[in-house]
């Protein structure tokens, strides 16, 4: 077991392989197809992004209202998949850690490999879980989105298994 402080270090991050398990604590942003959608769109319009991915991480899921006395509600993972199109271009910009579920396109393999990220898998069906790991949550921008906005969680012993390592061996590849 890996016991990760976010945004990780480049020896921790190249350390990681396939199947390893960690517990991630730190700042982890959150953002699904809409974020990306307008990430890209500032990109490609050089503007400037409402926070610097570089180094960063970010979890692929859409939260729950927060029950009273909770910073959130359950908030498990989401289909990775759905950020295949924008997530290139935002591992480009230096993007490294993305935590949702399921396979990957061979793009965004290609761009795990080519700018030395990795791709964490959380476990469906924990979002309740992965709730109690939560100890903040800052909105960042597009609260226009509702439950889909950029947000900004601070999350203590956040478990997963790496997916897609540095390397692009995968959890996925038979």
């Amino acid at each position: 077991m890996h016991e990760l402080r976010l945004p990780l270090d480049e020896c921790d991050l190249l350390s990681l392989r396939a199947f390893d398990q960690v517990l991630l604590s730190g700042v982890l942003y959150v953002g699904r197809d809409q974020v990306h959608s307008r990430l890209s769109e500032l990109i490609s319009n050089h503007q400037m992004l409402p926070f610097d991915v570089k180094g960063q991480a970010i979890y692929y899921m859409g939260p729950s209202p927060a029950p009273e006395g909770f910073p959130i509600g359950s908030c498990g993972p989401t289909t990775s998949a759905r950020m295949d199109p924008f997530t290139p271009q935002l591992l480009d910009l230096g993007l490294k850690v993305m935590v949702g579920k399921g396979p990957r396109s061979k793009a965004v393999v290609e761009a795990i490999v080519k700018n030395r990220a990795v791709y964490i898998q959380a476990y469906g069906g924990c979002g309740a879980l992965y709730a109690s790991k939560v100890k903040s949550v800052t909105p960042v921008a597009f609260a226009d989105l509702g439950p889909e906005a950029l947000i900004k969680l601070e999350v203590v012993d956040f478990p997963g298994i790496v997916a897609i390592d540095s390397l692009g061996m995968s959890v996925f590849s038979s």
